[in-house]
């Protein structure tokens, strides 16, 4: 039987560790030359590869090169925000599957979200249709670790370090003078909270900042926010707000919307930024005291400094575990991290497989019951779940110019 090609793409947003998943798939697949001939990248995604983009990773990264993914942050393939088409009659499928065949494909690894999966469930589903033999499995990513049937996502735990750190850092700054204030910090996070919640790992202690919490997944009351903030004074004169970007009223208004409309992107998204903004002038306006804010935006995404080390392990074992699952035949799937009952207490993982059907265009949020009753806090057992995950710090090569020694797509 003559061997196959394999190739992988990225896409959506990228995190610190979607090129450790990228590494997964390519260093496996290299270990099997017996089955898997060339090993391509698909530049920008599905996308670019209807364009006929793509990259054979022994030219690209030779070596010791492709090693350097592992601490480089952004999507070295480039990445996109495509979306299929939901009949599967739409002439871009034989057209897609014609450029397989052309390519001698006989694997397909995705890297991605919510939508990323939806491509994944679009191609299996296609390729089943047609009774094509190419296996198609889904690598999952978002820092939003809103993915299904999953415990947690590959750059989650980077992400989430990033907040802890950074917030721990801007509650230092913001102490530094007995005269009140009050600081909001905009986190990622449009439906599911998960990131906004990382933040309460900057505590040192009960009842240290950020004082107050608040996700997308409980009503925004703004009258109620302005008396939560009073009441942390008691605390602490200078107090720490984290929120997350997606924050709603009990109509479900973006908060971010009082200010300015907000766009939408390719897939009919709200595009929101602003919230900490409106919330500053609010804080200013109606309590009269100091008041700032701050939006982490992307670099809570591509901070190579920050990455976990659990995380980086855990997206290189997500990537080699789907090209083994994929040379067994598996397809249609998504890696998925199930969390192990060690007896002990101590943390540990292992991988299995998901019908990518179960999880595409869903979205797993917060559990109510790890959000405080207010509202304004989370509980001791979201800290048991996220702790584990932001654990671990990874040395980052660095060039003759002082700067990290990342890799480039020429």
């Amino acid at each position: 039987m003559s061997k196959k090609n394999l190739i992988v793409g990225q896409s959506g947003g990228p995190t610190a560790v979607i090129n450790s998943s990228l590494y997964g798939v390519v260093s496996e697949g290299m270990r099997h030359p017996d089955q898997i001939g060339h090993i391509y990248g698909m530049i920008n995604g599905i996308e670019g590869f209807l364009k006929g983009n793509i990259l054979d990773f022994n030219e690209a990264l030779p070596g010791e090169k492709l090693s350097r993914l592992i601490h480089t942050p952004g999507a070295y393939l480039g990445s996109c925000r495509h979306m299929l088409p939901e009949s599967l009659s739409d002439p871009v499928y034989p057209e897609l599957f014609k450029r397989f065949e052309e390519l001698n494909i006989g694997w397909v690894f995705y890297i991605g979200g919510n939508d990323s999966m939806d491509t994944v469930s679009k191609l299996s589903r296609y390729a089943s249709q047609i009774g094509s033999d190419i296996r198609i499995i889904g690598e999952p990513k978002t820092i939003d670790n809103d993915l299904m049937h999953t415990d947690h996502t590959p750059g989650f735990g980077s992400a989430a370090r990033y907040v802890a750190f950074t917030v721990r850092e801007i509650s230092l700054d913001a102490c530094v003078y007995e005269k009140k204030s009050v600081t909001i910090v905009e986190i990622m996070g449009r439906h599911a909270g998960w990131l906004t919640a990382s933040s309460v790992l900057a505590r040192k202690y009960k009842g240290d900042n950020p004082l107050l919490i608040y996700l997308p997944e409980t009503v925004f009351d703004q009258e109620a926010f302005l008396v939560s903030v009073q009441k942390a004074f008691e605390k602490n004169c200078n107090v720490v707000v984290c929120v997350s970007e997606g924050i709603r009223d009990k109509d479900g208004t973006f908060i971010c919307e009082y200010s300015s409309s907000a766009d939408t992107d390719n897939f009919g998204h709200k595009m929101l930024s602003g919230c900490g903004k409106y919330l500053e002038n609010l804080v200013r306006t109606r309590l009269g005291v100091k008041a700032r804010s701050i939006e982490l935006n992307v670099s809570q995404r591509c901070s190579s400094a920050l990455i976990s080390s659990t995380d980086q392990q855990e997206a290189i074992l997500a990537g080699c575990f789907g090209v083994q699952a994929a040379l067994n035949g598996e397809t249609g799937k998504m890696v998925s991290f199930v969390r192990q009952d060690t007896g002990d207490g101590s943390y540990k993982i292992a991988c299995e497989l998901k019908d990518v059907n179960e999880i595409c265009n869903k979205e797993k949020t917060v559990p109510k019951e790890w959000i405080c009753e207010n509202g304004s806090d989370v509980t001791d057992d979201f800290i048991s779940y996220a702790r584990p995950l932001i654990q671990g710090s990874v040395d980052v090569s660095m060039g003759e110019d002082g700067l990290p020694a990342f890799v480039y797509r020429k």
